[in-house]
């Protein structure tokens, strides 16, 4: 796998005594609380702790870990988010933009770092990238900006497609997100003459109808929109996906390492290894107004060459020529 490189124009304004220094003189670990929308963390937020571990973090020896899980239910964020406040957290890392906006209300002292982020200016996390403003920082993977290359990709390995269903979950990200994001969906349709049709999921109860509504509508292939909810859910869907015999594109590759066809996208773990970084920056002095909000400055095109040999498709030699990570 090529290493991929992000953006890092840090910069941090030290405070007299860092939080982890204070936290030791008063005989107490630093605490970070995790606020995540779903039921289980993300395998990409997975990469948080790894990124904790490499830079020395043991829990429960040197750093405390407050887990909380909204189980996809957007009414408990805020609840949970103010449950960590109390708790008079160090840190909190939010996973995604839903419960980012939960945690802006419960607080504005305390730092927030959220990872995964789509659109954070548009849903008005932060002021500008490189100036967050406030107590919010973190990272972005880029979200509406990247549709249409994976429409392209699509139809370029897919000779005579010309129905698509994109599978995506309403309430993902922020309302100017999911706007978005619709739009460069019908956009890319548009440019590239592809009949669409848009299947909402808004749990993962809904996966099954979505897939058998796509099935029975015909569509040649299917292309999934960016979610933390169907990231999760990611094995299923990708066995659903096979099942219906539906060549499918999706946002990360951990689709693709499971036997899905192709993705495109940012590496999510690395973006969360990042958020790591920036949470050990913190806890060390810098304040999150002064750590710019990073994005992966180079993104992955994943292909799955046995996937393709059970979907009996043919694939042109320069989409294998294109890909950065090939799956026999």
């Amino acid at each position: 796998m090529e290493r991929r490189e992000f953006v890092t124009l840090i910069g941090g304004v030290a405070v007299a005594l860092p939080l982890a220094v204070r936290a030791q003189q008063k005989g107490k670990l630093p605490r970070v609380g995790v606020l995540s929308p779903g039921a289980v963390d993300t395998p990409g937020a997975l990469g948080f702790y790894s990124g904790l571990r490499e830079l020395g973090y043991t829990e429960g020896s040197n750093i405390m870990i407050v887990r909380r899980y909204g189980d996809w239910n957007s009414d408990r964020f805020q609840l949970l988010a103010a449950e960590l406040v109390r708790l008079n957290v160090d840190v909190i890392l939010v996973v995604s933009t839903s419960p980012a906006h939960a945690a802006k209300q419960a607080t504005s002292l305390i730092p927030i770092v959220v990872g995964g982020m789509a659109d954070p200016v548009g849903d008005e996390l932060i002021a500008t990238l490189s100036h967050p403003g406030g107590n919010i920082t973190g990272t972005s993977f880029l979200g509406p900006e990247l549709i249409g290359k994976r429409f392209e990709l699509l139809k370029q390995t897919i000779s005579g497609i010309s129905r698509i269903g994109a599978l995506w979950h309403p309430s993902a990200y922020g309302k100017r997100t999911m706007e978005g994001l619709v739009k460069e969906t019908e956009a890319a349709a548009q440019a590239l003459k592809l009949e669409l049709q848009l299947v909402p999921a808004k749990g993962p109860g809904d996966l099954d109808g979505a897939f058998a509504a796509m099935t029975r509508e015909g569509v040649d292939a299917v292309i999934l929109l960016p979610s933390p909810m169907l990231f999760v859910e990611h094995k299923r869907i990708v066995d659903l996906a096979f099942r219906n015999r539906l060549p499918t594109m999706y946002a990360a590759r951990e689709f693709v390492e499971d036997g899905g066809l192709m993705s495109y996208g940012a590496n999510q773990p690395e973006l969360f290894r990042r958020a790591a970084m920036l949470v050990d920056k913190i806890l060390k002095g810098a304040r999150p107004t002064d750590l710019p909000v990073e994005q992966p400055t180079r993104l992955e095109f994943a292909f799955n060459l046995k996937a393709a040999k059970e979907l009996r498709l043919a694939i042109p030699p320069e989409i294998l020529v294109l890909a950065d990570v090939l799956i026999e």
